[in-house]
């Protein structure tokens, strides 16, 4: 696919890579909560997106024959797709689940590893999370795992195996955008794989810190499904991502405690 070129230095912005596979857009999208399969795909292709998330015990993919299935609209040929386990809340329903959506996808391997513990806040299980994350890596799955922001552990989820960190930089649909930006900052200068911000952004703006931090990409659902027109959401959001990208790749401006003139005094023809 091709890449994004910068005209003012004419050098390539380097693509996403997750599992070894290259991704123009940074921006990756859930399916849940949208008003029908019709909405969902309207906003997906605004969105650019190229990998979209599914909850395998939530939508139809194929597990109930006779109901609309969502690939019949998304179609794994256009769109990388990628079955998580939202709604697992301990480790043998969450590698089952992983499981059934290999089989159900015909061996697809790249997975979203979510392991609840907490119903009202939907912040994660930590250690089911990593025993779950080290079975599924064993078993073969390519993980993208979605975790809390502590460094030591998404450090810890690097070294099993994982193709993908994913911290909260919120609770799971509050909308609250970035609330542990030295965090995030420090897990992305920590590791090697990509950090992906998961769960949080509100509005188009938190996306853009969330690159402008440094991270490799941003998955949303609820910011965009929720928002009062979700097709015109879901493009803000794909503007938001490329800009805060691109304004990390620039390097922004030295905050400074004084003021600095856009046009100085010093050197001017008169006094």
């Amino acid at each position: 696919m091709p890449t994004l070129t910068s005209q003012a230095n004419d050098e390539i912005t380097p693509p996403l890579i997750i599992a070894g596979v290259d991704y123009e857009s940074r921006l990756l999208v859930g399916t849940g909560k949208y008003r029908d399969f019709d909405q969902t795909r309207a906003a997906i292709e605004a969105s650019g997106a190229e990998i979209v998330t599914v909850a395998i015990r939530r939508t139809n993919i194929g597990q109930q024959k006779d109901d609309p299935n969502l690939l019949d609209y998304l179609s794994p040929d256009k769109y990388t797709i990628l079955p998580n386990t939202a709604g697992c809340y301990d480790v043998d329903s969450a590698v089952r689940t992983c499981r059934l959506a290999r089989e159900l996808l015909d061996g697809h391997d790249l997975v979203k590893l979510e392991v609840l513990g907490d119903r009202k806040t939907l912040y994660p299980n930590v250690l089911d999370t990593l025993k779950a994350a080290e079975i599924l890596c064993r078993d073969g799955f390519k993980v993208m795992v979605y975790t809390t922001d502590d460094p030591l552990l998404a450090k810890r989820l690097e070294e099993i195996g994982c193709v993908a960190v994913m911290p909260l930089a919120a609770p799971i649909g509050s909308g609250l955008g970035i609330q542990n930006r030295y965090s995030i900052r420090e897990i992305v200068e920590t590791l090697k794989v990509p950090v992906i911000v998961d769960a949080g952004v509100g509005t188009a703006s938190d996306a853009s810190i969330a690159m402008e931090l440094g991270c490799a990409a941003v998955l949303m659902n609820t910011a965009i499904a929720e928002a009062r027109d979700p097709v015109r959401m879901a493009r803000a959001m794909k503007h938001a991502v490329i800009g805060g990208r691109e304004a990390f790749l620039a390097g922004r401006m030295p905050r400074r405690a004084y003021a600095s003139a856009s046009s100085p005094i010093d050197g001017t023809f008169f006094n």
